[in-house]
């Protein structure tokens, strides 16, 4: 069966593929307005507003379309998205090294025309790591386009622990999302 997914993620395209689904890259571009609340209601809004831009293309296709974040460790309020560049990548790994922070993932799945949504979390632990590693995480540019400027399953792999909830929820599609698609 074919999917196309509307992301850019070649994390969350190595997942779908991963299931056996044929898939079609094609990323949706929408501005990610932010709304007041917690980041769970944040992030949901998101991955609708990414549905609503890609509601008329792709007609019969199965469409996929999702969006991670990350709650502040100190402000569950406070949403922490993609860096968007290696300055931004510095202060969020500094502001998580050594603490425990939410990770939410919402997406949108649709199969015969009707969009079904999911949001799911999940708690990651980093190490103190020293500065040495904290240079070389944003060196690497292993942040780019990842949510609190970090991968699970790459660079911060031996620095992290999921604390809580599915690893495919971190990587960026609720785990209950993988289960309906390696499903179909």
């Amino acid at each position: 069966m074919d999917l196309v997914l509307a992301s850019g993620s070649a994390r969350r395209k190595q997942m779908v593929e991963a299931l056996g689904l044929r898939t079609r890259v094609a990323p949706v571009d929408v501005k990610e307005t932010r709304i007041t609340g917690t980041v769970d209601a944040q992030v949901l809004h998101i991955a609708k507003e990414k549905a609503q831009a890609v509601a008329d293309a792709h007609p019969g296709c199965m469409v996929l379309v999702a969006d991670t974040m990350l709650a502040d460790p100190d402000d569950p309020t406070l949403a922490l998205g993609q860096p968007d560049d290696a300055q931004a990548a510095l202060a969020m790994l500094l502001r998580l090294r050594g603490r425990r922070h939410r990770v939410w993932s919402a997406s949108g799945l649709r199969v015969a025309g009707t969009w079904t949504f999911d949001l799911a979390s999940a708690v990651v632990e980093f190490s103190t790591f020293s500065d040495d590693v904290l240079a070389e995480l944003v060196h690497s540019e292993s942040w780019h386009g990842k949510a609190g400027a970090y991968d699970l399953a790459g660079a911060m792999a031996p620095h992290a622990n999921l604390v809580e909830g599915e690893e495919a929820t971190v990587l960026g599609i609720p785990a209950r999302v993988i289960e309906a698609l390696s499903a179909l």
